[in-house]
């Protein structure tokens, strides 16, 4: 009852021998769109509103806010499409800034981006609520946090499910949105086609005034202040770079595609919302969003044989805006655990974040970024006005640092790349934009939350710094213990006359040794355990479990490329044993779960050798807390667990690693049990 529960929940688990796996995970353009785009085109439910508030009565200013609205999406998308061509392996600004800007900075860019994404699930949801709230009782306010902690809760689950089941799910609430809102600008813009003559001399009239009130330094400074303001407009972009990985092949194309895509939907309806918003004499209501009360003047009249519908079109825009804005979460339970899994890879946080579940996804980076957009969601109580700046700092940190990379990688290659001169001006025009953003973002909003963001980040990075120096200095262990355990050194004499595996009594006592990469740690277990029991064992069998992780699972060539290397080394490890002087064999199978894995497998070998025993190396440190298990996985103890469950003896064989903190002098110390 317990497993069908859960498979009603998560999802049954996946196969990943199916060839199509990958394949029916990944996403078309269109789809890519929606999970990737919303994110963007969802920003025009507040990014419009905030530049639009910024400029007071100067409403002339809003002509001006829509053109650099559009022209700004653009000139950032085409810098993140020559990234995408450049780096079609995917990671978005933390690959690119790790390549092109060195490691230091690239986990800098990595952290920002991990901490844009828990804020893009939290603003998201948390503006959701206000725009379906925005219509109801006012009674009703006191259930809105909870109802944005139901509608958080739903979305993680649904991503623990899997990617496209996800999307396909919310692709409705997309295509209501882009209807509704088609509808509202063509119907300002209709209104106002008849009269633009008269419009015209009225925005050149209040422009007029307001150089002439303000002084050209003036409104110039009032005009970069509300475009910056509205930077939230443009959060969102980066998104298609970062999950390139999940894009159906040919990636670059499906990527390109699904970017040109976003960035017309973002430009029209963005600026078109701030004209809209110009020609409809629309004002500040207290209490209401901008986009509401620009249906009401838009469509609060409209009525047929006595029915007021535009009221229910008023409804069902603010719904599908709020549904939309939800849906806009996904972008960051999409991106953030994969943007994870590349910094797991990278041994700059816990590799366990780069495991898959059964279901093929990121599970431990889902639930880190539900939690994480949880805690945010409970500091702020849902506060849009403050979550907004803290989200812009990071967007726009990235957006920078990615554009900078990409001027250096023009500049490198400009001997190779006979166009790079066209490419370099788009960057250096984005760099500048988003750095001007930034600055005047910290500037303004310093104490209103861009200072938490700022000391976040900085604190996810010292962290980072810190598991990326333990991994080093285990790693400078391992190697040192490979070095300890003697490897081949010839054939012994005896290596001819063993008997071959089929030659052996399947009754009498066998290993059976759970191994990894051909090293140090498996030779020490393998040597060790002969040690302990002398001539007792006639054979040994090494067993081997290629993992899918993030890294694997990229298509059909990485997880076979993955099985060849996983049958490499356990031809070594056959050869070393018979250089020791014993029968060996060996098994494989390709997993996402090791300890599931070891059961599945471990059930026929143990009916074809009755006496085996099971054994596995683990290495174990000096101190045991609770950040040396979530740096360290300990399987071999939760392979150990399974197969006393059910019967099948196992023995773990510690091998003691002791790392001194200064790493100059570290001696590390092997000992067996």
């Amino acid at each position: 009852m317990f497993e069908k529960l859960r498979h009603l929940i998560f999802g049954a688990p996946k196969d990943i021998h199916d060839p199509q796996a990958f394949h029916k995970l990944s996403l078309v353009a269109l789809l890519a769109w929606i999970g990737l785009g919303a994110d963007g085109l969802s920003s025009s439910a507040y990014g419009p509103d905030e530049a639009f508030r910024a400029i007071g009565e100067h409403r002339a200013l809003a002509l001006l806010l829509a053109v650099a609205t559009a022209l700004t999406v653009f000139i950032i998308s085409y810098g993140y499409s020559r990234l995408i061509e450049q780096f079609p392996s995917g990671g978005g600004g933390y690959i690119v800034a790790t390549k092109l800007l060195g490691p230091k900075t690239g986990v800098v860019s990595g952290s920002a981006l991990l901490v844009d994404y828990v804020l893009t699930i939290t603003v998201s949801m948390a503006s959701g609520a206000d725009a379906l709230f925005s219509f109801l009782p006012h009674s009703w306010l006191a259930y809105k946090l909870i109802f944005t902690f139901m509608g958080l809760l739903l979305l993680t689950l649904m991503n623990l499910r899997g990617v496209k089941e996800s999307i396909s799910a919310i692709s409705p609430v997309f295509g209501i949105f882009l209807l509704t809102h088609a509808i509202l600008l063509i119907t300002v813009f209709a209104q106002n086609s008849s009269n633009m003559p008269q419009v015209a001399r009225e925005v050149h009239t209040s422009l007029s005034h307001t150089f002439k009130s303000l002084g050209t330094v003036g409104a110039l400074a009032l005009f970069m202040r509300a475009y910056s303001l509205g930077g939230g407009t443009y959060t969102g972009i980066e998104a298609v770079s970062n999950g390139l990985g999940m894009m159906r092949e040919p990636r670059v194309r499906t990527a390109r595609r699904t970017m040109v895509l976003m960035a017309a939907s973002l430009a029209i309806t963005a600026g078109g919302i701030l004209l809209a918003y110009l020609l409809a004499h629309a004002t500040v209501v207290e209490g209401k969003t901008m986009n509401a009360v620009l249906l009401d003047r838009v469509a609060g009249h409209w009525s047929f044989a006595g029915l007021n519908f535009g009221q229910v079109f008023i409804i069902i825009t603010l719904v599908s805006e709020g549904a939309l804005l939800f849906v806009a979460a996904q972008a960051g339970f999409l991106d953030g655990p994969r943007v994870m899994a590349n910094m797991a890879g990278d041994r700059w946080l816990p590799q366990r974040f780069a495991s898959l579940s059964e279901q093929l996804t990121m599970k431990n980076g889902v639930f880190l970024m539900g939690l994480a957009a949880a805690i945010v969601l409970i500091y702020t109580r849902g506060d849009v006005s403050r979550l907004v700046v803290m989200y812009a700092i990071n967007v726009f940190l990235t957006f920078t640092l990615s554009n900078v990379a990409m001027m250096k990688f023009w500049i490198q290659k400009r001997k190779q790349e006979r166009d790079w001169w066209r490419h370099l001006p788009a960057h250096a025009m984005a760099s500048l934009l988003c750095a001007s953003i930034l600055m005047v973002t910290i500037f303004e909003k310093f104490t209103e939350g861009a200072w938490l963001t700022l000391l976040v980040t900085a604190g996810l990075t010292f962290v980072c710094f810190a598991v990326r120096r333990h991994y080093d200095s285990v790693a400078a262990s391992v190697r040192h213990l490979d070095g300890e355990v003697p490897d081949r050194i010839g054939e012994p004499a005896s290596a001819e006359h063993l008997p071959t595996w089929e030659q052996l009594d399947k009754l009498a006592p066998i290993a059976v040794l759970f191994v990894g990469r051909y090293g140090g740690l498996g030779r020490h277990a393998l040597l060790t355990l002969l040690r302990m029991f002398p001539r007792h064992f006639k054979g040994v069998m090494f067993v081997a479990i290629a993992v899918v992780d993030s890294d694997t699972f990229k298509g059909p060539e990485e997880l076979k490329q993955a099985e060849i290397r996983t049958r490499e080394a356990l031809d070594q490890y056959v050869a070393f044993a018979h250089w020791v002087g014993i029968p060996a064999s060996s098994r494989m199978t390709v997993a996402t779960d090791v300890p599931t894995a070891a059961e599945a497998i471990a059930k026929p070998i143990i009916e074809e050798c009755p006496g085996a025993l099971f054994v596995a190396g683990q290495i174990v440190f000096d101190r045991d807390d609770v950040a040396m298990r979530l740096l360290h996985n300990d399987t071999a103890f939760a392979v150990e667990r399974r197969l006393q469950r059910l019967g099948v003896p196992m023995i773990v064989v510690p091998t003691r690693i002791r790392m001194l903190e200064d790493m100059s002098k570290q001696v590390p110390v092997a000992s067996g049990a």
